[in-house]
């Protein structure tokens, strides 16, 4: 393991800009970086991301590697991972970080099947123990435990939460390396086939959220929910078990198991509030909860409840916010 060293983070970028949770993981990583000695350093893969660069190193990197081309303008994943693993085998860093979103957690396995390595998904915490090798810390059994990992395998690797890292304070006086590394790109037959598409659902950085759970009855209601959502400029989340009826994508799931998020105003309905989920979402500042069951503990957090049959409070409200925005 003496071969490998430096902690090294993925510095995702959408439509240019480098995404919050990369300034979160610089954050952490340069905690990491001091502890071990080591330098920290981070990957950026776009199209003229020149200023993006340097903003990394003004909030911790000490080398930046770029891969700038036309082609990367938007997420590709078969050609991002092909560059990454190329800087990986050649870098050899111990530790590697991606952020949990939609496309680290396309990603980031990917990479660690290339390099043969362990990864640990969905964390929401890290540490350096006496040995100096990574704890992983993530929830575990819905949320009940969570579980304490190390890895043998390097470069250790992991994926970690949106909003459960503290970024650091911006420095413009903070120096560093941009350095601009050659592009591989492969077949673009398989490259289109790669494509993902970075304008899908955004939940973890939504204003507004309108999450349906249980209280629903079939798929088709969450059209009630997007009639409140859309009125309110947000986005439709969902609690576990809805997700894993195939009612509604992953992407839109909120708790331990899905995302963690801290919108200006959630509004639950027909969501009962178990603990998973209610660890992915309390921190929201406005809480409104719509639910039959006046027991229900999503009641205990919220800031406004609503006890009745969402089939019936949700379209009214709809209605009532649309006559006051046309009003």
């Amino acid at each position: 393991m003496k071969d490998h060293k430096g902690v090294m983070i993925y510095a995702e970028q959408r439509g240019g800009k480098v995404h919050p949770v990369s300034y979160e993981l610089l954050g952490k990583g340069r905690e990491i970086a001091d502890k071990l000695n080591v330098e920290l350093s981070s990957v950026l893969l776009g199209s003229q991301m020149a200023e993006e660069a340097q903003e990394l190193i003004y909030y911790g990197a000490d080398t930046v590697f770029l891969y700038d081309h036309a082609d990367f303008r938007e997420f590709d994943l078969i050609n991002y991972k092909r560059n990454i693993v190329r800087l990986v085998e050649e870098v050899r860093p111990e530790i590697l970080l991606l952020g949990a979103t939609h496309l680290g957690r396309s990603l980031g396995p990917r990479i660690a099947v290339a390099l043969s390595t362990g990864l640990t998904a969905d964390c929401i915490g890290l540490d350096i123990d006496e040995q100096d090798n990574l704890v992983q810390i993530r929830p575990a059994f819905s949320g009940n435990i969570l579980a304490y990992i190390r890895t043998s395998t390097r470069p250790q690797m992991a994926t970690i939460r949106y909003k459960v890292m503290q970024k650091r304070e911006r420095d413009p006086g903070r120096r560093g390396e941009v350095v601009r590394k050659d592009v591989e790109l492969g077949d673009p037959l398989l490259a289109l086939v790669g494509k993902e598409s970075s304008s899908g659902v955004n939940i973890a950085e939504a204003d507004v959220i309108v999450s349906g759970g249980r209280g629903l009855k079939k798929p088709e209601d969450f059209k009630i929910l997007e009639g409140l959502a859309e009125v309110l400029g947000g986005v439709i989340g969902s609690s576990r078990p809805l997700v894993d009826d195939g009612w509604i994508g992953k992407e839109h799931q909120v708790g331990f198991s899905g995302n963690t998020v801290k919108p200006k105003l959630y509004v639950a309905c027909g969501v009962s509030g178990s603990p998973q989920h209610l660890a992915g979402m309390r921190a929201s500042d406005i809480i409104v909860a719509v639910n039959s069951d006046p027991s229900a503990p999503i009641f205990r957090i919220a800031d406004y409840g609503v006890v009745g049959d969402l089939y019936e409070v949700v379209p009214k409200l709809t209605d009532e916010l649309r006559r006051r925005q046309s009003g």
